[in-house]
């Protein structure tokens, strides 16, 4: 895999990242530490995480995954080196109340004390790329669809951007960006950082999967004219994309006990559990069959290969999904193949935005 540079920044990373916020809940410490090893072995030197993570969040393993991973690299010497390091901090936290309080705002001071949190928690004196979760004003995501203009808005971005800097400028971070944004958050956190001197943001971190794809409609131009780097999560979609809930859906007779679709409820709710997230799953799936393709060959190729993606995350549960997830990373896609996942997002759309 030839290393990719990260917007205007002067991190250069593999293109696939090893995801990591199923470590702590459904990764137990030793699984982890042998993912991260074989990640290491099979070229992969970007590392994203989050001080939200595990996930589902909850108040019990929140920054669970940031200690395994400090504790991990505590116990490898000259590892840190060798690694492009990425966390993030939470969003306004509002119903997760053993983050901050449940603030419905981000400060300065907020994000100052986060990373202090974090960089203590992975054992390390500097960030490589420090991302804001998800946007600090009250904007569609995680599945939501409308702009609510009526609803309070939180810090500014001239503030987050400030003290973005102020943590760049201690040298506790390297570079910075964002996640779950839209055109116009990119568009502004990267004209108040060359109007103000501040740190340009070099990545945002969006869904991006053949059940969602809606990074194509608008944010891509966006992200391309202004030189800002795509990661794109969840290209499995939660393990829709894999097939392995084709026969049993998410929670009948033989559904993996273990998934996360069927075992926890509260991802079930969210755009992943969808009917309608579900029917065109079904469908890529059996398309990636019909062509001589796993389904999991089928989605991941198609984010690899995407001019858009610069390294997508993989989140995975055991060694052997990601040296499978890995493996597909030669496999082409032919135009056949994808004029006809054009045709299915035509007549379905993006049902897991």
């Amino acid at each position: 895999m030839k290393s990719v540079q990260l917007g205007s920044s002067d991190l250069s990373v593999s293109p696939i990242c090893l995801g990591t916020m199923t470590f702590g809940e459904q990764v137990d410490q030793a699984t982890a530490f042998a993912i991260l090893d074989r990640a290491l072995e099979l070229g992969i030197n970007f590392i994203d995480t989050a001080e939200m993570y595990a996930v589902p969040a909850r108040a019990e393993t929140y920054t669970a995954t940031e200690t395994i991973i400090g504790h991990w690299l505590s116990q490898r010497p000259g590892v840190r080196q060798r690694l492009v390091l990425a966390t993030k901090v939470a969003g306004p936290s509002r119903s997760m109340p053993w983050v901050r309080g449940g603030s419905a705002d981000l400060t300065g001071a907020d994000i100052i004390a986060a990373c202090d949190a974090s960089l203590k928690r992975l054992q390390t004196d500097v960030i490589d790329l420090y991302q804001i979760h998800w946007p600090v004003r009250s904007v569609p995501m995680f599945g939501g669809l409308y702009f609510n203009p009526s609803e309070n808005e939180g810090t500014s971005i001239h503030a987050q951007l400030e003290a973005l800097g102020t943590l760049v400028k201690a040298g506790k971070v390297r570079a910075v960006g964002l996640s779950n944004e839209t055109p116009y958050g990119v568009h502004e956190f990267v004209r108040l950082a060359e109007q103000h001197g501040l740190p340009r943001i070099a990545t945002v971190q969006n869904a991006y999967h053949l059940l969602n794809r809606s990074v194509e409609n608008a944010l891509d131009e966006t992200l391309y004219r202004l030189n800002v780097s795509l990661l794109a999560y969840s290209p499995l979609s939660f393990g829709l994309l894999t097939g392995k809930y084709d026969t049993t859906g998410l929670t009948g007779p033989g559904a993996p006990a273990e998934a996360r679709l069927t075992k926890f409820e509260s991802m079930r709710k969210q755009r992943w559990g969808r009917a309608a997230a579900q029917a065109a799953a079904l469908r890529y799936n059996a398309l990636a069959r019909e062509h001589g393709l796993t389904p999991t060959q089928l989605a991941l190729a198609f984010c690899y290969k995407q001019w858009r993606v610069a390294s997508t995350i993989l989140g995975v549960t055991s060694v052997a999904q990601l040296e499978e997830n890995v493996a597909v990373w030669g496999t082409q896609l032919s135009e056949t193949v994808l004029r006809q996942v054009d045709d299915i997002r035509w007549e379905m759309r993006d049902p897991a935005m």
